[in-house]
């Protein structure tokens, strides 16, 4: 039997300083507490950017275009009753100043303290192309 295949885009939102923006999941959500890359499911008929674009501005107020966003990696993982496909973009360039509206806080935090901050499984392999690339 084949699990239920989930398709999620996730942003690394990187600042002047080469920091990166995590968001923690609120409680009442499933892995609460946790920290995570800002993104979310892809809708049908909807490409990854634009489901980016539209969670960007959902979640934290922030406006960015398709040619600001840089597919640097994706995590696969096998969750217990589905499986996760997450192409993860590094994203540069956009406007507003990110507010947590669906998390319970934001942090910017170096590529090399990332592994500090508990995280969704399928999050952590995302972290190593971060550091290299930062």
């Amino acid at each position: 039997m084949s699990a239920k295949l989930v398709l999620v885009v996730a942003c690394a939102l990187v600042d002047a300083d080469r920091r990166v923006l995590i968001a923690q999941r609120p409680l009442g959500k499933a892995m609460a507490g946790l920290w995570e890359f800002p993104g979310g499911k892809v809708e049908p008929g909807e490409t990854p950017e634009a489901a980016l674009i539209r969670e960007l501005s959902e979640e934290l107020g922030i406006d960015t275009a398709a040619a600001c966003l840089a597919p640097l990696s994706f995590a696969s993982h096998d969750y217990d009753d589905f499986h996760l496909l997450m192409p993860l973009y590094v994203c540069r360039k956009w406007s507003g100043t990110p507010r947590p509206s669906e998390h319970t806080a934001l942090k910017w935090v170096r590529p090399t303290a990332l592994r500090d901050y508990p995280m969704p499984a399928a999050d952590e392999p995302l972290i190593a192309p971060l550091i290299d690339l930062l």
